[in-house]
């Protein structure tokens, strides 16, 4: 399994799918590193959506690893809330969006697989009011706090059946999402009060608060855009959900995100169920140019018949 935040946005809507077209060096670079590692599994968490998934299945090609099902995942990045979201007295900007975004769909998800997805099975919490939460940090006087949203990139559940050679299947579920980073704000920590509740929102999810959770086995694919030791925004909150029982860490302490300021952070997290056999971990080699760095995971699934 993989999962990387690698840059696959652009400035515009179709943008993204001219450049995979006309083999932009820096998307065939990234679409040779995700060939490399050969994963049945892929979550990208930083890749412009658009309908038709043209633009993924675009760059599923371009990477030649045998994904037959994708999936693009919309973000909440670019939608209009029509409230001067940052404060700065002028609207409609990509700051006053539900998520940072210049256009709707902008730094969406998306997975690649192998394996068949239950598309008819996903579960969204995209859409789920910040206000809404219990326990919510948002303040009367946020501006927009009637109809801002909570998620950035969002919060899915997406059901995978993998297949064996004996012929069963087995249904994993992935746990996908991108919050937004708790910086760029000011004393009022509008960002760090979001970031902090969109994580959260994912450990409401995994104690039942939103119904039944999917049954084991899971992971938890994210970039949650907080480190538990590094950094702005509520570490501790960090800490404490890589210290759940029912999640492993293999890969504590290791930096995915490389900055010249603010420096080397851990910001995304492949984080698989507590009943599933780790074989290997490794956060790669970063790319030119690119902080964010590609983290696999192997596992082995145990005998669960399909429910």
């Amino acid at each position: 399994m993989a999962l990387w935040h690698a840059p696959l946005s652009r400035d515009g809507p179709g943008l993204l799918l001219r450049d995979i077209q006309k083999g932009d060096p820096a998307l065939v670079l990234m679409a040779e590193a995700l060939a490399e590692i050969g994963a049945d599994i892929l979550v990208l968490t930083q890749f412009d959506f658009d309908a038709s998934g043209a633009t993924l299945n675009a760059f599923s090609d371009l990477i030649d690893g045998g994904f037959n099902h994708v999936l693009p995942l919309r973000s909440n990045a670019g939608i209009p809330t029509g409230y001067d979201i940052d404060g700065d007295g002028r609207l409609n900007e990509a700051e006053d969006a539900q998520a940072y975004g210049r256009f709707p769909g902008q730094e969406s998800l998306a997975v690649l697989s192998r394996y068949p997805i239950a598309e008819d099975a996903v579960q969204s919490f995209t859409d789920l009011l910040w206000r809404e939460l219990p326990g919510h940090h948002a303040q009367d006087d946020d501006s927009g706090r009637e109809v801002q949203r909570l998620s950035s990139g969002g919060h899915w559940i997406v059901p995978v059946d993998v297949s064996f050679v004996d012929g069963k299947s087995r249904r994993m579920s992935l746990f996908i999402g991108h919050a937004g980073a708790p910086v760029f704000d000011g004393p009022e920590d509008r960002n760090g009060r979001r970031n902090l509740d969109e994580l959260r929102l994912w450990e409401l999810i995994l104690n039942g608060h939103y119904g039944p959770i999917a049954p084991s086995p899971f992971v938890f694919m994210a970039n949650t855009n907080l480190d538990p030791e590094r950094g702005e925004g509520y570490r501790d909150a960090m800490a404490g959900f890589l210290a759940r029982r029912d999640l492993t860490d293999p890969l504590p302490g290791q930096i995915t995100a490389n900055w010249e300021r603010p420096g080397p952070m851990r910001v995304s997290y492949l984080l698989p169920s507590a009943d599933l056999p780790i074989r290997a971990a490794r956060v790669w080699p970063g790319l030119p140019y690119q902080p964010h760095r590609l983290i696999t995971v192997d596992i082995t699934l145990p005998d669960i018949a399909l429910p």
